[in-house]
């Protein structure tokens, strides 16, 4: 844990940002409650998970600790509610559809919840999110919905490539928020960048950053 907290400074030093602007998102997807636990016992407050059944697991059983859940994977209608219930923030909304049942589904008596949109930079078939051309229409119609804040955006790019390739990356997803927010939208978060490319997404604005195998090591089999 401490050497990513590390490594999130340095690229923040680099960048002239502030390393406190920064929040570290433990992806936990795969790992029991117990690691969950002891990362918080080191400290590591917020925490991401991909598949809403395994999730909902950890967060009944680690429900006495003061834990965000973070859902950061794919959304199936007939998991909005699950998700809706009991998680404080949303990564990866694509939908316009997916948004209105989340909306519908959020207890009143909660905070709205947290929302990013997903955007598929690169147009790859193999990922969620929606087009960039889209995002403005995407965004005005989450806005609109009681119950969801919508916070940002969030992106995974294609692996691989120097650092320069993956800045580019992230540069692009910045740019889309900067546009957003230039007409009048006031989004505060870029989730971006992984183990493999934290520095890039950090020198490039990242506000969130999803580590799963830094902290946790290689993935168990889900």
């Amino acid at each position: 844990m401490q050497v990513v907290r590390a490594r999130i400074a340095a690229a923040a030093q680099a960048a002239g940002r502030d390393p406190g602007d920064i929040a570290l998102l433990a992806v936990s997807k795969t790992f029991a409650a117990g690691e969950v636990r002891a990362a918080h016992a080191a400290g590591q407050r917020e925490f991401g998970e991909n598949y809403v059944q395994e999730a909902m697991a950890k967060i009944v059983e680690l429900s006495a600790l003061p834990l965000i859940w973070h859902f950061i994977g794919p959304i199936q209608s007939n998991k909005t509610r699950a998700i809706a219930e009991h998680f404080d923030w949303v990564h990866t909304v694509a939908r316009e559809k997916i948004a209105q049942r989340l909306a519908e589904a959020r207890p009143v008596e909660k905070d709205p919840l947290d929302v990013c949109l997903q955007v598929n930079l690169g147009g790859e078939q193999s990922k969620s999110g929606v087009a960039p051309e889209a995002v403005r229409a995407l965004a005005e119609a989450v806005r609109a919905l009681p119950r969801l804040r919508l916070r940002g955006l969030m992106a995974i790019p294609e692996p691989g490539g120097d650092i320069s390739l993956q800045r580019r990356r992230f540069a692009a997803l910045r740019l889309l928020l900067e546009q957003l927010n230039a007409a009048g939208f006031g989004l505060d978060t870029l989730s971006m960048g992984m183990s493999q490319d934290l520095e890039a997404a950090v020198m490039e604005g990242a506000t969130i950053v999803r580590i799963g195998t830094a902290i946790f090591g290689e993935r168990k089999q889900a």
